[in-house]
């Protein structure tokens, strides 16, 4: 008989094993076929994502960026790493993360897996030269190894890169967030869950606000992200100065000459290019994947670098018709809609959310080994 497993946080349900039971308003979580759920994984997964012996100095964690009560996001502009090193991008939401076909702001890892393991060794980030010292911890600390054995059905000293990103994807995965009052009001047929200034909300989102373009609202459930990536003119004005020099080695580029025309630019403008560091395409220049709306008031500030600090300050940007480009999606232009339309936009975005998805966590893995004591069995009802 396949095991249930419910955490007990108001907005998730999910089974180990074969598949997911979702919230009101979400579709089944995918799973990969080779990274099937189980207790002891999402366990291990949990420990690790919370442990900041992750870090080439102690000091960073997954969750360092990604704090389950702010969201499992930082609230800051920009993420922050080893050494206080502020990056160019906004440290986003994991919460419903599962659902995304590609991760990261530019789209750049396929799955929940691979984009687990590539914090660990940026070096502003998590700062170390390889996970080598992650797979030590599996190996050497008696309360990994139980788990790692319970996980994988093998010895910690077969552990590789590969088992860290399966188990903190597996805890990634029971991180989703759903059962909220539009969730209620549109898939609960509870015509009270909403106000009516979110109700109309609700229209000029559809509508005149033409936000459903790109985040989708679906007949049995809603992801509210097309998974697709746009130029919203975020962030393009740290190309401009340089953007002709730019154009010239790409041309060089293109004529066979081995160059790399994203150098022009120094890190923080380079992280501007968007979509274009993963492809190379002219036509992926500043454009960004599509995040979820879920929990967004939860989620500030906004966009991919973190320059709008709220709501009201991405409705009038997108208001506005975004910053003008020449990569600028025909999707964003201006939209004249008048005060009251703005701020039942903005009631309807607040009922995306769960605040009961704000939790604190259970235990943490120890600081330091210790020589003796009883290892820990799995736990996820410490959710």
């Amino acid at each position: 008989m396949r095991q249930i497993i419910t955490i007990l946080v108001s907005g998730w349900l999910f089974l180990a094993g074969d598949a997911f039971a979702a919230p009101l308003g979400l579709p089944e979580v995918p799973v990969p076929a080779d990274n099937a759920q189980n207790p002891a994984k999402i366990e291990l997964g949990k420990q690790l994502f919370f442990d900041r012996r992750l870090s080439a100095d102690g000091t960073v964690s997954c969750a360092s960026c990604h704090q389950p009560g702010k969201a499992f996001t930082d609230g800051r502009p920009t993420a922050v790493g080893i050494d206080g090193q502020v990056g160019p991008r906004n440290a986003p939401t994991v919460l419903n993360a599962a659902y995304y076909t590609s991760l990261f702001h530019d789209g750049r890892a396929d799955s929940l897996e691979t984009q687990a393991l590539g914090p660990l060794t940026n070096p502003i980030e998590h700062g170390l030269q390889d996970v080598g010292p992650v797979l030590e911890l599996l190996r050497n600390d008696a309360d990994y190894r139980r788990l790692f054995r319970q996980a994988f059905g093998s010895e910690p000293e077969e552990a590789e890169a590969a088992h860290i990103g399966k188990a903190i994807a597996s805890y990634e995965r029971t991180l989703v967030c759903g059962d909220t009052p539009f969730d209620r009001y549109l898939y609960g047929g509870d015509h009270s869950a909403l106000s009516s200034s979110a109700r109309r909300g609700l229209r000029v989102f559809r509508r005149k606000g033409n936000c459903a373009n790109c985040h989708e609202i679906g007949l049995n459930d809603s992801l509210f992200t097309d998974n697709r990536f746009y130029n919203l003119g975020v962030g393009f004005k740290r190309l401009k100065a340089k953007f002709a020099r730019f154009v010239t080695v790409y041309k060089q580029k293109a004529a066979g000459a081995d160059v790399d025309p994203a150098s022009v630019f120094d890190p923080r403008e380079r992280s501007e290019l968007g979509r274009f560091l993963v492809t190379g395409k002219v036509a992926d220049i500043g454009r960004f994947r599509t995040p979820t709306l879920r929990n967004i008031a939860m989620t500030g500030p906004y966009m991919h670098d973190g320059s709008q600090k709220t709501l009201e300050d991405v409705v009038e940007y997108y208001d506005q018709g975004g910053e003008k480009n020449p990569f600028l999606d025909p999707a964003i232009y201006p939209l004249h809609l008048t005060d009251q339309e703005k701020a039942d936009l903005v009631a309807f975005l607040k009922s995306l959310g769960n605040p009961d998805c704000l939790f604190t966590p259970g235990r943490f893995p120890r600081s330091e080994p210790k020589a003796t004591g009883s290892p820990f069995s799995p736990d996820i009802s410490s959710f």
